[in-house]
């Protein structure tokens, strides 16, 4: 078994804080092996029906366990799963619990207490950029290429037959056990796209004659992929000037590899690289920093900087650009950004620097960085 450590320590440091963790990611991204290797940790699948029925009596169930660390993996099968957690909380703060899902827990009426105060969350993304050892390949070409789902990332081949499984699954057990969203054509149709377009402005009408379905339902579609981590949803940072676009988002999918999918990129080009590696900064970014805040901007005139990092209200905008190679940026659009907001940080982050380095163009300074220098100067 792989030890993954840097979420072993996450999840001791969280048991010091409250009892119970809410532990959400996608399907495949590692929860049940990471919930298997805490040490001294029972296990329960709640996929498995004797499990289920273990757990109809909350009370009786917990009564069995005073002072162990439980793993309720997959809780949300159960009818009524937060007053489950809710009930350890209150009543059992000397048991440890951790338990995964695939959605955030306000997503399903099965939540009906999104236990506010009572658990700490914490995300599984796809791999961290530095977990790829772990995994047994540091080449990021095949990272961009795989994705970051550990048993789609050490592949010796690309698994398309994976992909789809792993879509059916999703449909089956998270779009339709949780949302009881019906017509499954439009939606994986609506999917497919997204993914394909991953990281492009997002406008619900673009998708609703293909999808053979209304604007307001693509909006729903969208909020069931947020719900349960498929999409990330970039706002765009603006003062409301005239001169910025100001509505629509970007949307972006949870792993490179289903993006590569349904592209039907099989072989990746110099110039997809750039692309796929802006999906890795963000993973990083919002895996390391899952309170931040992350922004896009873009003017009329499609001057574009990729991220805006907001630590907090009271931070300045740190703005992020994303280059396969360092020798690519120019100053252009982050000169347009900063005449607009002047205070704050800027960097590029790039896959061949090796040293951090920074450079100057009026009275702008940008600083030039690997993934890991970014994630410890943010």
């Amino acid at each position: 078994m792989i030890i993954r450590e840097y979420w072993l320590n996450k999840i001791e440091k969280a048991w010091k804080k409250r009892s119970v963790i809410w532990f959400p990611g996608v399907r495949r991204a590692g929860k049940t092996s990471i919930c298997k290797s805490i040490p001294d940790c029972e296990y329960f699948d709640c996929e498995l029906p004797r499990i289920r029925r273990m757990m109809e009596d909350p009370e009786d169930f917990l009564n069995a366990l005073r002072g162990k660390r439980v793993a309720l993996d997959e809780i949300h099968r159960l009818q009524n799963p937060s007053e489950l957690l809710k009930i350890a909380a209150d009543h059992y703060p000397d048991i440890n619990i951790i338990a995964t899902g695939s959605s955030t827990l306000s997503a399903s009426k099965k939540f009906k207490d999104t236990l506010t105060g009572r658990k700490v969350k914490i995300w599984l993304p796809p791999m961290l950029f530095d977990e790829r050892a772990l995994f047994g390949n540091t080449d990021l070409q095949h990272r961009l290429l795989y994705g970051g789902l550990p048993p789609f990332f050490m592949e010796d081949e690309i698994p398309e037959s994976e992909f789809t499984e792993w879509l059916d699954d999703y449909w089956a057990k998270d779009v339709q056990e949780l949302f009881n969203i019906t017509n499954k054509y439009s939606f994986q149709r609506f999917m497919e796209l997204l993914l394909a377009h991953s990281g492009s402005l997002f406008k619900a009408t673009k998708y609703a004659a293909p999808c053979e379905v209304s604007r307001k339902t693509i909006n729903k579609y969208l909020h069931v992929l947020q719900q349960t981590y498929v999409a990330h949803v970039i706002k765009p940072y603006t003062s409301y000037a005239p001169s910025e676009i100001v509505s629509a988002p970007k949307v972006y999918g949870f792993d490179t590899g289903f993006v590569c999918h349904y592209k039907g990129w099989f072989d990746l080009r110099r110039e997809d690289l750039g692309h796929l590696f802006e999906h890795i900064v963000l993973n990083e970014i919002l895996g390391q920093f899952p309170k931040c805040k992350i922004r896009y901007w873009r003017n009329k005139s499609k001057n574009e900087v990729d991220f805006i990092y907001l630590k907090n209200r009271h931070h300045a905008p740190t703005t992020i650009e994303c280059k396969w190679s360092a020798n690519n940026f120019s100053f252009k659009a982050l000169a347009r950004f900063r005449a607009l907001y002047p205070e704050g940080e800027n960097f590029v982050v790039a896959s061949d620097v090796d040293r951090t380095f920074s450079k100057s163009s009026g009275d702008i300074t940008v600083t030039f960085v690997n993934i890991n220098s970014l994630i410890e100067m943010l």
